[in-house]
């Protein structure tokens, strides 16, 4: 998949793919949620299975991160599921987002750089 796939502001590289299960059931609440959330910049995609109340979400991590997701989702009265499998993911998905926004602006180095040339006659 190339980056003309993704959305602008998405690199495929830092694209993360998460699911969290949503407690609000009030259909116009969610709505309104995934409208807002859909807008926001390094978002690839956004969809609701209404049947398991999971919000899959596709996005680019190094420009967005769970926390600004679940604070969208707080100004529409909703709030991740407080159920234990939600709540390892929720942290192990947040350690992830950090370490890949970490990562994108870290600038590598190498100690095995080529040696300097010298301009010695053999």
């Amino acid at each position: 998949m190339s980056n003309q796939d993704h959305r602008l502001g998405v690199s495929e590289v830092n694209l993360v793919i998460r699911h969290l299960k949503i407690e609000s059931s009030d259909a116009k609440k969610i709505e309104a949620a995934i409208s807002e959330i859909d807008s926001l910049y390094g978002l690839d995609g956004i969809s609701f299975d209404e049947k398991s109340h999971v919000l899959n979400l596709a996005y680019d991590a190094s420009r967005l991160c769970l926390e600004g997701i679940e604070d969208v989702l707080a100004k529409h009265y909703m709030q991740v599921s407080h159920d234990w499998w939600t709540r390892i993911k929720e942290e192990y998905y947040k350690f992830v987002d950090q370490n890949v926004k970490d990562n994108a602006s870290h600038e590598p180095w190498s100690c095995h750089s080529a040696p300097p040339k010298t301009n010695k006659k053999r």
